[in-house]
């Protein structure tokens, strides 16, 4: 009996010693992958500045990489990105948050068990759907609102981009409030607060940390999209504040070069490799402000 309960506990070390080589490899292929991309993105981005000058690339406000004479200022590009970001960050934050307020604190169990999934089933929809719904939907509704919108415009490409990411900000929050001990809630009501008012003031502030994440993350999402900003956006590269007008992405003139009508080793082509690594830098930075948030805010109960 005693041999058999010393073979089963070295069997289950065994066990556990093989999960354990498991999950550094899988970190350590994460890692890999990221240094990959990084190689060939520095790779081809190095030869790109032998023929441009990076105070241009970084400073210049023209971008016309594929027409006589050529310039490579990246920051319409940037603008673009940007514009795209803000509008869906002022529409997913709020709504996010609300949402995610709603289902941690007003919500009942059924009611949650059914809509939390209804809200991240929003994530799965490929984006090239979301794309279509902003030419076909929403960028006609805002033309009858804002006759002066253009037909693709940064305003809708925002908008639906903030559709796609709402279960980011809806998801992480909520999880983040319903880690909140009840202890603190129960605090609150003793106080004689309302349920509006422990949610507001006692719960939100308490799962801060966790909410900031979450707005951090749908931010990068939101920076890093593709397919909508290509359709819905346009491929208009200009330094504007305006969202009505047609702006081009970062991640939109890397589809519109990527096509194959631009020849391989030419400095138009690597110009893709360029914007791509700007574009990644720019998502790291996102990500290790995410990190610092959640260092800098996280509270601990005990």
């Amino acid at each position: 009996m005693e041999r058999s309960s010393l073979q089963g506990s070295a069997r289950r070390r065994l066990q556990d010693q093989w999960i354990q080589y498991g999950l550094r490899a899988c970190a350590g292929l994460a890692v890999l992958t990221s240094l990959g991309i990084l190689f060939v993105l520095l790779k081809e981005s190095l030869p790109f500045f032998e023929e441009v000058s990076p105070i241009e690339f970084l400073f210049g406000t023209t971008w016309a990489p594929l027409m006589e004479p050529r310039k490579f200022g990246v920051l319409p590009l940037v603008s673009g990105t940007v514009l795209v970001t803000v509008v869906a960050a002022l529409v997913v934050i709020p709504v996010g948050s609300l949402a995610a307020i709603y289902l941690s604190e007003f919500a009942s169990d059924r009611k949650r068990r059914i809509l939390k999934p209804m809200l991240e089933v929003l994530a799965g929809v490929p984006t090239v759907v979301y794309g279509y719904f902003a030419i076909v939907v929403v960028t006609p509704a805002l033309r009858l609102i804002l006759p002066q919108a253009e037909i693709f415009n940064a305003l809708s490409a925002g908008l639906v981009v903030a559709i796609m990411v709402i279960p980011t900000v809806a998801s992480l929050s909520d999880d983040a409030m319903r880690s909140v001990p009840q202890a603190l809630r129960d605090a609150g009501h003793g106080l004689g607060a309302t349920d509006r008012e422990v949610a507001m003031g006692v719960v939100f502030p308490a799962a801060l940390s966790g909410v900031l994440c979450g707005y951090v993350l749908a931010i990068g999402r939101a920076l890093g999209e593709t397919m909508i900003v290509t359709m819905a956006a346009g491929a208009t590269p200009r330094m504007t504040a305006n969202p009505l007008e047609s702006v081009q992405t970062m991640t939109g003139y890397i589809v519109q070069v990527s096509l194959g009508d631009t020849p391989v080793g030419t400095t138009e082509y690597r110009s893709i490799f360029v914007v791509g690594l700007a574009l990644f830098l720019m998502t790291l930075c996102i990500n290790i402000l995410s990190f610092w948030v959640r260092s800098r805010f996280r509270e601990q109960y005990s």
